[in-house]
């Protein structure tokens, strides 16, 4: 079977990606250059497609920069020591604020250009790698939001009205962080090639204080 899988070159979604080839997928990797500011995840996603063995890999560009309001695509800083190592929140607004690196319907916007690919790749399915456990609290990682986008791409395509449109998978959704490390050795992901820093320096170097690098220090150390 043929699948687009959505890849960032983080650890989340180079995993998925393995995770579908291991499956026997025929995969189409598929990432976004949308203005972040962490841009050699784009470098480091090309180099994961062609060693886990993406048939295809496509970089789109969508400029959020234009609308703005997050971290990662305006000029807001990026929340530094926020949380501990299991996604605990430390900052005065409380564990459950979605933190400024939240990027305004990202996932939607992705998915949508997913949908469309898979369509016309004649794909019967689209793997991502959000995660309802240890993440940052965004509103579209959970999976009462994939199921409802499930629902609106039956109705939102001519394959999905025929009765063959894509199953979106997220095998990751129920998995704690530790446990995805353990997964992505497993299936021989390499980790030390995979970036997930909200915020590096200008040669590439993690910041080592966001969401992001806490959370996967952290897994990595436990695993």
């Amino acid at each position: 079977m043929k699948a687009v899988v959505l890849l960032s070159g983080g650890l989340d979604s180079s995993t998925v990606l393995a995770w579908a080839r291991a499956e026997g997928r025929e995969c189409y990797a598929l990432s976004f250059d949308y203005g972040q500011r962490h841009r050699i995840e784009l470098e480091r996603a090309a180099e994961i497609a062609e060693r886990i063995g993406a048939v295809e890999h496509r970089v789109l560009s969508i400029d959020l920069r234009a609308f703005g309001g997050s971290a990662l695509t305006d000029d807001i800083e990026v929340p530094k020591d926020r949380v501990d190592g299991h996604g605990r929140s430390s900052a005065s607004d409380g564990e459950d604020a979605i933190p400024v690196t939240y990027v305004p319907a990202r996932n939607t916007i992705f998915l949508s250009f997913a949908m469309a690919y898979a369509e016309v790749r004649d794909a019967g399915e689209i793997w991502l790698g959000i995660n309802a456990i240890d993440y940052s609290g965004y509103p579209d990682c959970r999976p009462e939001y994939l199921a409802a986008f499930q629902r609106m791409s039956d109705l939102a395509t001519k394959a999905g009205v025929e009765g063959h449109g894509p199953r979106f998978i997220s095998p990751l959704a129920e998995l704690g962080k530790v446990d995805i490390v353990r997964k992505a050795t497993a299936l021989g992901v390499p980790i030390d090639r995979t970036f997930s820093c909200y915020d590096p320096g200008d040669d590439g170097t993690p910041c080592g204080r966001c969401d992001s690098c806490i959370l996967r220090r952290a897994a990595i150390a436990e695993a």
